[in-house]
């Protein structure tokens, strides 16, 4: 069994593309439930997931979607694990894109059709190492900027 989101949220990060035999995109997604409370509209504590998309939907994401944008995401929920620098083992939950698009409530936007192309095979290990390197920069990144 898998586990089938659809989230919806605004585009907290930069798009980062990799290029290569197996490409990919990430991002990250933060959704804010909105409440009322005395009358009054009250923000509640911001969700934040990695959103991860492969092949052509990368490179769409990539030309598509920019940080502050609403989108919809539909996808895998899966749980990302890696050891940081200091030798601990960190986890994130990441979303496996099958679907994006802007999210039409909020906005317009214009679809143009893309040329197909022949992807090239890659090795699940290198696709996996590729991946692997992406979240540790990533983890470091988070580290700088919290420390």
């Amino acid at each position: 069994m898998d586990a089938f989101v659809t989230m919806n949220g605004w585009v907290g990060t930069d798009v980062q593309a990799y290029d290569g035999p197996s490409a990919f995109a990430t991002f990250r997604l933060g959704a804010t439930p909105r409440f009322r409370r005395n009358g009054d509209w009250v923000d509640g504590p911001t969700n934040w997931i990695s959103v991860r998309c492969y092949r052509s939907l990368a490179e769409n994401v990539a030309g598509s979607v920019r940080k502050g944008e609403p989108v919809v995401v539909t996808g895998r929920l899966r749980t990302s694990s890696w050891t940081d620098q200091s030798g601990e083992t960190r986890d994130r939950l990441v979303l496996e894109a099958s679907v994006v698009g802007h999210d039409l409530s909020l906005g317009t936007t214009t679809f143009r059709r893309t040329e197909k192309s022949v992807p090239e095979e890659v090795s699940e290990d290198e696709r996996e190492a590729m991946i692997s390197s992406v979240e540790q920069r990533q983890a470091a990144e988070v580290t700088a900027v919290a420390g």
